[in-house]
């Protein structure tokens, strides 16, 4: 209206002063009608994109909190898991057991590791991953300190299974919860990072036994292995964010990723709106179960990474399961068994240092690829030096490590990489429940062909093949990712 009026009053032939004062006035109101911004409460609240918050941001407090939350859980994992393995035989002598009752007290967690990976880790979808790591730690805790009170083979199996169970459900949230909160340039590296904390995880699991059980027995593993998860708790409950992409799409979800984010970046205003671009609604949230990675999009990838796990943990299984008992037969002093088979595990953490920044830096699928096809090739000369000198069986056993456990952890950080937030916890533990069946028929498959009188050099160019065969895969998914994207 001021515009209007102001247009018919300036074509006036008005001279007076008085009329001169008034176009002049009313010129102004024109001006600033036009240039004048609206009042700030009609301005749109500014929008933030998750991603940007947590890529742009350098390595901080925050992110070292997460790494050694999970870097514990993953530790204690690793060791609760191995235990058993040191403390059966013992059992075994106390409770009169022959060796081959050892079998199901051994392979109960092993099946129980199966059924959180592919049915418990699920959940995390519905519930979080902060509640599926905080009650499933719980959980294995409080089963592997009931362990200690098992009178019969029936109780000691039942436990086993339900802890594995726990502890395989924990392992795919702690790696989604890791991943999301890394800055892309360092995701791999984070993943690789927690993961050798379960392979010390392992190792620790060994060393304490020789004094442990010795000194205190077998019950005592398990005591300290279900006494450590539930102090840990403690740290969990206070400190363990949860998923941002999750809790967007829940009741007052963006004042709750307003506080997690703070912690991350102190100068976030109040009043920006957070943007998921990988999940804009809970509709998406609710696909993300096991159909999903069938769905058209995801199909071909995930049959290509599933091969990769399966091919890499026939190898790795192989070489863990039947490398003493190999190298053994050839006459080898105990302390040199147990050297070779140490370095295996040893040489995975080593690589892990190297082969995760590769992946961030030059190319997760190209890096792994060529990591799995090295460790082919040394596999095939570990075959070759069994019967040569000590020193060049433990080099070979260590580099080969290096390519068949390091591969096994970055294999975990690929599928971390390829899945989206809302799918990964579903995607890694599919991924890890799939390729276990790889790992118990590799090391079936080993003894029955060792025991059907193949060479052990023969056994070995069979599993360099299955590293071929998850290089492959791993190359020709990267392939099919960057045509993609």
């Amino acid at each position: 209206m001021c515009s209007l009026v102001g247009n018919i009053l300036s074509d006036l032939p008005i001279a007076d002063p008085l009329g001169r004062a008034l176009r002049l006035e009313t010129n102004e109101r024109h001006a600033m009608s036009v240039n004048v911004p609206p009042p700030i409460a009609k301005l749109q609240a500014q929008e933030v994109r998750l991603a940007d918050v947590i890529d742009n941001r350098p390595l901080g407090r925050f992110h070292y909190l997460i790494l050694f939350l999970s870097g514990a859980v993953m530790f204690l994992d690793g060791f609760d898991t191995q235990s058993i393995s040191f403390a059966a035989p013992v059992i075994a002598k106390e409770w009169g057991l022959p060796v081959a009752a050892l079998g199901p007290i051994l392979s109960a967690a092993i099946v129980g590791l199966m059924i959180g990976y592919l049915v418990l880790s699920p959940l995390a979808t519905r519930f979080g991953h902060r509640r599926v790591v905080i009650s499933c730690t719980a959980l294995f805790g409080a089963l592997t300190l009931a362990s200690a009170l098992a009178m019969e083979p029936a109780h000691l199996i039942a436990l086993r299974f339900l802890t594995g169970a726990g502890l395989g459900a924990v392992i795919p949230s702690v790696v989604s919860v890791t991943s999301e909160f890394a800055p892309k340039r360092h995701r791999s590296s984070f993943v690789m990072f927690i993961y050798c904390w379960l392979a010390l995880g392992f190792v620790a699991a060994g060393i304490s036994s020789g004094f442990i059980i010795p000194l205190l027995g077998w019950r005592m593993m398990f005591v300290v292995g279900g006494l450590l998860p539930l102090i840990l708790l403690g740290f969990l409950i206070r400190y363990l964010p949860e998923s941002p992409s999750f809790v967007l799409n829940r009741k007052n979800g963006q004042k709750r990723v307003h506080m997690t984010l703070q912690r991350l970046q102190p100068n976030l205003q109040a009043a920006a709106t957070i943007v998921n671009d990988e999940q804009t609604s809970a509709s998406i949230k609710t696909r993300a179960l096991v159909v999903e990675l069938f769905r058209r999009k995801w199909l071909a990838s995930t049959i290509l990474l599933w091969l990769a796990f399966i091919a890499n943990l026939a190898a790795f299984y192989s070489i863990q399961s039947w490398l003493p008992t190999i190298v053994g037969s050839l006459g080898r002093a105990p302390e040199i068994v147990i050297a070779a088979t140490v370095l295996t595990t040893i040489g995975g953490i080593v690589a892990a240092t190297a082969i995760g920044p590769a992946m961030d830096r030059i190319s997760p699928f190209g890096t792994l690829g060529t990591v799995y096809l090295l460790g082919a090739g040394f596999v095939v000369a570990l075959g070759t030096v069994l019967g040569a000198g000590t020193e060049i069986l433990l080099v070979t056993a260590f580099f080969t490590g290096a390519c068949v456990t390091g591969g096994q952890m970055s294999v975990i950080a690929l599928a971390a990489v390829l899945y989206p937030p809302h799918m990964r916890s579903t995607g890694v533990g599919w991924a890890l429940g799939v390729g276990r069946f790889g790992g118990v028929a590799g090391a079936v498959l080993v003894g029955v062909a060792l025991g059907g009188g193949i060479s052990p050099q023969q056994v070995f160019l069979v599993m360099a093949g299955a590293l071929v065969i998850a290089g492959a895969s791993v190359l020709v998914l990267g392939r099919m990712h960057r045509l993609t994207m």
